[in-house]
């Protein structure tokens, strides 16, 4: 059983926030717990402190980090600034396209522009050194200390059943009961995670697509609670993960990010299975030497990527039956080939024992003949065109 929260908040001993609800120059504070400090921690704290709609006038967002590793705060120093800079000269650049897909073309932000002198506000103010002096970004020595005045805690832990199953119930007995409970788990479920919690229809799985700084896709998964009408405590908690849930979009959305809320909690949820069923495919026909892996990249990125990337597959299948019948006719029209190519579809297994390691020994070493090491460098030309993309399609 969890131990019961504290009567008097944990003391402390990093740098003291402000009183709750208001910054020191009487702006709009909202703090931000970030709970674990890997890829996907930092990518989200960069986008919190550094989205333009987070430092608009009146308002002010404080990001506060914990992770307990040793080194955490040569670690931030070390990693955080690269995000920060590929954020900020990102956003700093004045095309329509990114205007809009970081909300700077609206009139409360085109009265920041004037007086902060650009939309994307100083980018002398996304330095480490000036988050950390302006308390803007605190690195917590307790997971207390992170959590107890928090207005969101978003948590990017291990991926371990038990390891979360422990936090969350710490989480709720130092936390204000207002605030949003986030995680970005990779798979596992909100109902499997808040299991020893006194309230488990807080917790909200935030799912990012890599990286969350550049991509703008959320996946909110709610855990399961009982249907309305069996009972007054089950209303009240439907009702409550209502709210927490229009809480959550409306931040999202203020940020231009574009969250889906998925009506049941699924394996991989909906972007992860749509990818890795187009993994599996191109794994089966590499396996069965069709073509081999950098010919396949080459397919995609030059047909369904694009296309894609401007519509998605049912839209673009609509699109292809003609405008009299659409998908309709589409499916008329080749259904047989469609589920052909379905009935020919590759299953290949990564389970130990049933063969993987031949294959997936011979795949690594074709990819990395092909594109070899990958470093800072190619990962951040793919982050510039994946925007440059973006900024099209988000227009």
């Amino acid at each position: 059983m969890a131990e019961p929260r504290c009567a008097t908040p944990p003391t402390s001993t990093s740098r003291e926030p402000p009183a709750p609800g208001r910054d020191v120059d009487n702006r709009e504070l909202l703090r931000i717990a970030v709970i674990g400090a890997g890829t996907i921690g930092l990518s989200f704290a960069a986008l919190h402190l550094a989205h333009p709609a987070n430092r608009r006038l009146g308002k002010r967002v404080q990001v506060i980090i914990y992770d307990p590793r040793p080194d955490l705060k040569e670690y931030i120093e070390a990693t955080l600034p690269g995000y920060l800079y590929s954020f900020s000269s990102c956003s700093s650049s004045k095309g329509d396209g990114e205007r809009k897909r970081y909300g700077a073309d609206d009139n409360e932000n085109n009265q920041t522009q004037s007086q902060a002198g650009k939309w994307s506000g100083d980018i002398e103010e996304l330095t480490l050194s000036h988050l950390l002096s302006t308390n803007t970004l605190i690195i917590a020595s307790t997971l207390a200390d992170a959590v107890q005045n928090a207005d969101i805690i978003q948590e990017q832990g291990p991926e371990n059943i038990a390891f979360k199953q422990d936090l969350w119930p710490k989480i709720e007995w130092l936390a204000k009961p207002t605030a949003l409970f986030w995680s970005s788990t990779s798979g596992i479920p909100a109902s499997v995670q808040g299991k020893s919690m006194r309230d488990p229809s807080r917790l909200l799985i935030v799912h990012p697509y890599n990286p969350p700084h550049v991509m703008p896709l959320l996946e909110i998964v709610p855990p399961p609670v009982p249907p309305s009408g069996s009972g007054s405590e089950s209303d009240a908690s439907a009702s409550k993960q209502s709210q927490l849930l229009q809480r959550t979009l409306e931040y999202w959305h203020s940020l231009n990010r574009s969250p889906v809320v998925l009506k049941e909690e699924i394996t991989g949820f909906v972007a992860n299975r749509l990818a890795f069923a187009l993994l599996r495919e191109a794994v089966h026909l590499v396996n069965r030497g069709v073509a081999i892996a950098e010919e396949i990249d080459r397919v995609v990125e030059n047909s369904m990527g694009p296309r894609w990337a401007v519509k998605g597959p049912f839209w673009s299948y609509h699109a292809g039956g003609g405008k009299e019948r659409g998908l309709r006719g589409f499916f008329d029209k080749i259904g047989d080939t469609v589920q052909a190519c379905w009935d020919d579809a590759g299953t290949p297994v990564l389970k130990d024992g049933d063969g993987a390691g031949d294959w997936v020994n011979a795949l690594c070493e074709q990819v990395e003949k092909s594109y070899g090491r990958l470093g800072e460098e190619d990962l951040g030309a793919r982050d510039e065109k994946t925007r440059k993309v973006l900024d099209i399609t988000m227009s």
